[in-house]
């Protein structure tokens, strides 16, 4: 509703009182971080929205959750969707978030199956972004 700034200091307050409370590799905590990521993504904070994802929750949603969580795979997927839609992307970011939308895509077709809606669009991601891999 076109208040993204003040949800965003919302968010960090969450995920910082869910880390104090639950410790970093709680399910809630690891939400709750995606949450905040995504926040940043959508104001254009790449680069803050990139690291708290690829540094601080895919290891500890691996470790605490499993590579084939739901959660995890959602923040590989929301990872990637970041390396391509931020304008200053590189060659190198498309090829790592195409690297990363593969995995995601195999894990969701082996637990989830192919006519899930997640599969379905890890697959759409995957294609858009060979596309666009296709073009550069």
């Amino acid at each position: 509703l076109g208040r993204d700034d003040e949800a965003l200091v919302l968010r960090r307050e969450i995920y910082a009182r869910r880390v104090a409370i639950h410790g970093d590799s709680h399910h809630d905590t690891i939400q709750a971080g995606m949450s905040l990521a995504i926040s940043l993504n959508s104001l254009g904070l790449w680069e803050h929205g990139k690291r708290l994802a690829r540094d601080q929750l895919l290891p500890v949603a691996r470790r605490s959750l499993g590579a084939d969580n739901d959660l995890t795979l959602e923040i590989n997927l929301n990872l990637a969707n970041a390396l391509q839609e931020d304008s200053d992307h590189t060659h190198d970011d498309l090829v790592e978030a195409e690297t990363i939308m593969q995995d995601v895509v195999r894990r969701r077709l082996r637990v989830f199956g192919p006519a899930h809606p997640t599969t379905l669009r890890a697959e759409a991601l995957s294609s858009h972004l060979r596309k666009q891999l296709a073009r550069a």
